[in-house]
């Protein structure tokens, strides 16, 4: 996504404006005939300038057609996510209208709490986010739309660093909407094998980023039992992907990041109610933030190393199918109880855990599509957060509100421990008691992580639909801001 610049005094010259503005200050500083616009919309009262309000004006008798204008709320109360909501509002309806360019004059969203380059990195990411629209199986000239969505021109005042802060906010923004259209494919046409061919696409970007596959025989031959038992059903076979980005010193130890890669989940034998169903094609959501922040990283050459780890299969209900009260050996060797066929995002992710532990990681994120619970909990503003270590949870807390994809920590207590103790074997996949759905997936993992630092984040409640309250529908591309603001920090 190409951004243009301009600068402030060019803005009356272009056709389409956006404009941010605060509700307890008048409008007094912009260009041309805006301000006497402004001030007779506020007089007849159709607007106040409260957060997210959102107008769009038609000047008469000059070169501007359309103001668009989001209300910022109070001066004390501006916030990032007041600007994000406010950038990605005006954007989502830009494209509604079909505009070819839209310029944000970026000065009108910069105020006492939002720093001018986190502002202006945010109006290119937002609106590539907002310009986002799901078309591969539209026909004709539907297909298309995406290609020809409304190209975003910033108007400020000259800086020289501002055209790296755009770039590094559009590659942010193509990595997510990668992720989402990666989630957003129908499971006919993405599945574990795909989806490994996807990872190898990405693969072009870089001769510092390599991928390796490991196919059902290799599988069987190492003892990946867990993965192994969750995709035995399906006639399309598990395969474990693995990414490796070589951004910093050889030899440093890496980064690990693995993603649940569940390509479709029927809940296998414990087959799951036919409501919604279609959106368990979403399950594979870890798995696309994955390659989302691969991509971004190679792109944005980070200095860090990555290892990323996908195990990837289809849950289905089958003959061959695992059952309630199976025990299978995992790759650790621990021996896992399956009391429940739709807890196996905790199955696969027990192997995927174990795997990347074996390159010795400074600590290990995994992101999964793990439980209904974490929707009780949290809703779907904040994906779930367990750790085994306060520091590492703390860090990407903080990387969640400054991203804006925030998390929100669950506890991690020995009474939760005890609930995934199994009479039959070394640890079942459901709670030995009800309640604590999220916890208890949670110190399932644990069993697997053992004392590698770890934090894991639950984002079933966040991966698609109306997460972060600004997305509405289809994938989201959780977690590829939150982790690339964690990295940049990393040294």
């Amino acid at each position: 996504m190409a951004v243009k610049m301009i600068s402030r005094s060019q803005i009356t010259k272009t056709e389409n404006i956006a404009l941010g503005v605060v509700q307890d200050k008048p409008a007094t500083d912009f260009p041309g005939s805006i301000t006497q616009e402004l001030k007779e919309i506020r007089k007849l009262g159709d607007f106040k300038g409260k957060a997210g309000e959102l107008i769009v004006l038609y000047p008469k008798g000059q070169k501007t057609k359309r103001i668009f204008v989001c209300g910022l709320g109070k001066a004390k109360a501006i916030q990032m996510d007041v600007v994000r909501k406010a950038v990605f509002l005006i954007m989502k309806k830009a494209v509604k209208l079909k505009l070819k360019e839209l310029v944000f004059d970026a000065d009108s969203f910069i105020h006492k709490h939002t720093e001018s380059r986190a502002v202006i990195q945010t109006i290119v990411l937002m609106g590539g986010l907002a310009a986002y629209t799901y078309t591969e199986n539209k026909s004709g000239k539907h297909q298309k739309t995406q290609a020809k969505a409304t190209k975003l021109i910033l108007a400020g005042s000259a800086r020289s660093d501002l055209k790296g802060i755009c770039e590094q906010g559009a590659v942010i923004a193509e990595a997510v909407n990668y992720a989402r259209i990666l989630a957003d494919r129908p499971a006919n046409q993405l599945y574990p094998q795909s989806l490994a061919n996807e990872a190898k696409r990405l693969s072009r970007l870089s001769a510092k980023l390599s991928v390796k596959v490991m196919q059902k025989p290799e599988l069987i031959r190492k003892g990946f039992g867990a993965l192994l038992a969750v995709g035995v059903g399906s006639q399309r076979s598990p395969v474990l992907i693995e990414l490796n980005y070589r951004g910093s010193t050889a030899g440093k130890a890496p980064i690990a990041l693995v993603g649940k890669g569940i390509t479709f989940d029927s809940g296998g034998i414990s087959l799951k109610p036919s409501n919604k169903m279609d959106e368990m094609r979403y399950d594979m959501s870890g798995a696309a933030t994955v390659l989302g922040i691969f991509k971004a990283a190679t792109q944005l050459r980070l200095p860090v190393n990555l290892i990323g780890v996908i195990p990837a299969a289809e849950n289905m209900p089958s003959g061959s199918a695992a059952r309630p009260g199976d025990i299978v050996k995992s790759l650790s060797g621990k021996k896992i109880e399956i009391l429940n066929t739709d807890a196996e995002g905790r199955l696969i992710l027990a192997d995927g855990i174990t795997y990347v532990k074996k390159h010795k990681p400074t600590s290990i994120i995994d992101f999964a599509t793990l439980t209904g619970a974490v929707i009780v909990a949290l809703g779907h503003a904040a994906s779930g957060l367990i750790s085994n270590n306060q520091k590492l949870a703390d860090e990407i807390i903080q990387a969640g509100n400054v991203s804006g994809e925030k998390v929100w920590q669950l506890p991690l207590w020995d009474e939760y421990r005890d609930l995934v103790k199994s009479e039959n074997a070394d640890v079942a996949n459901i709670g030995n008691k009800p309640g604590a759905g999220t916890i208890v997936g949670g110190a399932f993992l644990e069993k697997f992580v053992e004392n590698t630092p770890w934090v894991h984040l639950d984002i079933a409640g966040t991966a698609w639909g109306e997460a972060g309250l600004i997305f509405n529908k289809g994938a989201t591309g959780v977690g590829v801001r939150l982790i690339l603001e964690w990295l940049k920090k990393i040294k």
